[in-house]
């Protein structure tokens, strides 16, 4: 039931962060160069898609459905990895999100 409620929080938090993005907000850091640059618009996108996924499997988590379990811990770590290399654009937001995801 834990994880179910963190899952659909960080989902919650994702898509929000994700339509910062695409709205291209004043909250990110700009001028970032590094291997894994993408522009604000496309990590947006990411992290919507990354989000809604997030929040389905963790309210499929409430309902106990079995497949939700190991789709958790993918979508979770996938979130990780995804927030891991969004560091440089805004790392409160993405340090929390990898914590809950932890």
């Amino acid at each position: 039931m834990g994880a179910a409620v963190i899952m659909v929080t960080v989902g919650i938090i994702q898509f929000f962060q994700g339509i910062a993005a695409v709205a291209e907000d004043e909250v990110f850091v700009g001028g970032i160069n590094y291997v894994y640059k993408f522009d604000l618009t496309t990590w947006g996108w990411i992290h919507i898609i990354l989000g809604v996924l997030v929040a389905i499997v963790g309210l499929a988590l409430f309902t106990g459905a079995g497949w939700a379990r190991v789709s958790a811990i993918v979508v979770a770590a996938i979130s990780i990895v995804a927030n891991f290399l969004w560091l440089p654009y805004y790392p409160g937001w993405s340090l929390l999100i990898i914590a809950l995801d932890v």
